[in-house]
């Protein structure tokens, strides 16, 4: 009688676990990043180099980070991507000028990129393909976690004692995460010699999605960045503070939910419903006037990204052979953070070439692209869940 498959393995624990800690250090951070910076007495054009630069070094180095985690065993790169978040954070404690804090947060970049693939990657390599899909659904849970949990925490423990507290918290997270991955049995070892592997930018057949989520994380990247701007900019009596605390608590609720359907529901059904929920929270955030339109708009956004981003992560990995998993992943991240980049460039454009209401409106656009290219691989994309 075959053994049944459980998530709650103590190797699949720590994995989550480790997720949970480095996105925690990562996003405890950067909230606070910009201020701490020019509390140093840097200016404000280049805190905002600062900040960036993290993001740059990690969409930079995602091919690097895919082709050695197929290449190499995850423990060693995991190790490596946590201590090097270790040293970053413990390095903006000795910051005292610009060139310092900017070569610390390139450690911590560094750091990101391959704690963000390797993870990711080893979380798929402890579960059957047939689940797969809870997988990433239950990985994607604890990043919310911490996306939720450690920039209200910073915020509140910087307002009471200052910078250098939460930053040697989010050190002390990096720890943990190295800790944690001690306790982990299945290293991960790859599937076939380094040796007999070419080096690769993408993963191919996993780059239709990550080119439909790109396209899909630039309105939420903008509302990330620009969303304090567009109320205050529109006079709302809004408390724009709640939005994204929503965002996060819809997705948990919807990811503890939906576990078990992102196994068996392909990628087109999941497309369309994130598309109809993009569409209803662009055309919310158009018309808000009140707190009860924009946790509507929060709600529809983790449906109409945050839903996309499980789905798309566990398909790009199904669709890519084993030997290639990191390099899938790599990928899909890559089109994220393309999003993260171009994103925030848009929102700060559009206001100078329309009136603010069109803002939101012109976002729409990338729903025909979307659909363009889900329609020229849909059934690749389809047979994804079919074929595991």
């Amino acid at each position: 009688m075959t053994k049944k498959f459980s998530f709650f393995s103590k190797d699949i624990i720590c994995v989550m676990l480790a997720t949970f800690f480095y996105q925690f250090s990562i996003q405890a951070v950067n909230p606070l990043m910009n201020g701490y910076a020019r509390s140093l007495g840097i200016s404000s054009a280049f805190a905002g180099i600062i900040v960036g630069v993290m993001s740059i070094t990690s969409m930079i180095l995602r091919p690097f980070a895919g082709n050695l985690t197929d290449r190499i065993s995850k423990y060693w790169l995991a190790l490596i991507g946590g201590s090097l978040c270790a040293v970053g954070d413990f390095g903006y404690l000795f910051a005292i000028n610009t060139p310092i804090l900017l070569f610390f947060r390139i450690i911590n970049g560094v750091g990101l990129v391959l704690c963000t693939v390797c993870l990711a990657t080893w979380m798929a390599y402890l579960v059957p393909r047939q689940h797969l899909g809870a997988a990433m659904g239950y990985y994607g849970l604890l990043n919310a976690l911490a996306m939720a949990i450690a920039p209200a925490l910073a915020i509140s423990i910087y307002q009471l004692l200052g910078y250098k507290l939460i930053i040697i918290l989010a050190a002390l997270s990096a720890v943990a995460m190295v800790v944690v991955i001690q306790l982990i049995d299945n290293h991960a070892k790859p599937i076939i010699k380094p040796e007999e592997q070419h080096f690769k930018l993408i993963q191919r057949d996993a780059l239709p999605v990550a080119i439909i989520f790109s396209l899909l994380s630039i309105p939420f990247f903008v509302t990330q960045a620009d969303i304090v701007m567009y109320v205050q900019e529109r006079h709302l009596n809004i408390t724009v503070s709640l939005f994204f605390l929503c965002y996060s608590i819809v997705l948990i609720v919807i990811r503890i939910l939906l576990k078990n359907y992102f196994d068996t529901v392909s990628f087109g059904i999941w497309f369309f419903i994130c598309i109809i929920a993009t569409i209803g929270y662009i055309i919310l955030l158009t018309i808000m006037q009140n707190n009860f339109e924009m946790i509507l708009a929060a709600g529809l956004m983790a449906v109409g990204f945050g839903v996309m981003v499980s789905v798309s992560q566990s398909t790009s990995l199904l669709l890519a052979p084993l030997e290639e998993q990191g390099l899938a992943n790599a990928t899909y991240y890559l089109g994220s953070d393309i999003g993260m980049s171009v994103g925030p460039i848009i929102g700060g454009i559009l206001p100078t070439i329309f009136p603010l209401k069109f803002f939101y409106p012109v976002m729409l656009l990338i729903v025909p692209l979307t659909a363009i290219i889900y329609l020229f691989n849909r059934h690749k994309l389809n047979a994804a869940v079919e074929s595991n």
